[in-house]
């Protein structure tokens, strides 16, 4: 599909033990086009993460490939796929992952720190993006000063601040409750509209996957058929 902005082709991914050889992923083939959203669903242990992980480069196949915009990304080198994540994606986590000691606005300049921007610009581009996600109180705050939903924007706000054009999110509402869930998806659905900003949302959550333009269901190890959105 030329018009994809991700795909990957034959995807199998397995772990080895001394007890158990266990195949998580058996020739998945997916594709995500720009602006989509798309929901992966699956239980705990469906392999979920780890095809977000290959996705994401952060993990390798056992064998076929991931194309990003038609470029192959596991032939390129490991230093090119860490300029490639940090410079074309952004990711969320369900456990967030802000840096204890610094403020919401270090934590979401962070990746531009990273890639060497000027620090003053990176923190004003930073406090404008977490005004955006309605955190304009909170710029000085460390994470143990924020609620669970309000860490999660930062965490969105972080993802966005090279404004990639895919952000994976990995149960981003899973800790939350169902007022913060609901808040967490509007916003999804507000970066969606103004960044044209594609959205791959691996979850166990229903409500949040019917959500999205599209849903799929990875069940031992294969993904089924699409089944329609909301």
């Amino acid at each position: 599909m030329t018009d994809s902005l991700f795909r990957c082709e034959k995807i199998n991914k397995h772990y080895s033990d001394a007890n158990q050889d266990l195949q998580i992923l058996r020739d998945v083939d997916f594709s995500i086009s720009p602006g989509e959203k798309v929901a992966i669903l699956g239980a705990s242990g469906s392999g979920k993460s780890t095809l977000l992980h290959i996705l994401g480069t952060l993990d390798q196949p056992d064998s076929g490939e991931v194309f990003y915009q038609n470029q192959a990304l596991f032939a390129k080198s490991k230093k090119q796929q860490a300029r490639f994540r940090n410079s074309e994606l952004g990711f969320v986590y369900q456990f967030h992952h802000l840096l204890p000691e610094f403020t919401a606005a270090e934590n979401v300049a962070m990746p531009l720190f990273i890639k060497g921007d000027n620090k003053k610009q990176s923190l004003k581009h930073a406090t404008e993006l977490l005004a955006r996600v309605g955190l304009e109180n909170r710029v000085e705050h460390k994470p143990n000063q924020l609620s669970g939903g309000e860490r999660q924007r930062v965490a969105i706000a972080r993802a966005l601040v090279n404004q990639p054009k895919m952000i994976f999110a990995d149960e981003p509402t899973g800790n939350l409750d169902d007022k913060n869930t609901e808040s967490i998806y509007a916003l999804i659905e507000d970066i969606n509209k103004e960044f044209a900003t594609a959205f791959l949302l691996v979850t166990h959550d229903e409500r949040l996957a019917r959500k999205m333009d599209r849903t799929l269901r990875l069940v031992k190890g294969k993904l089924l058929p699409d089944q329609k959105g909301r």
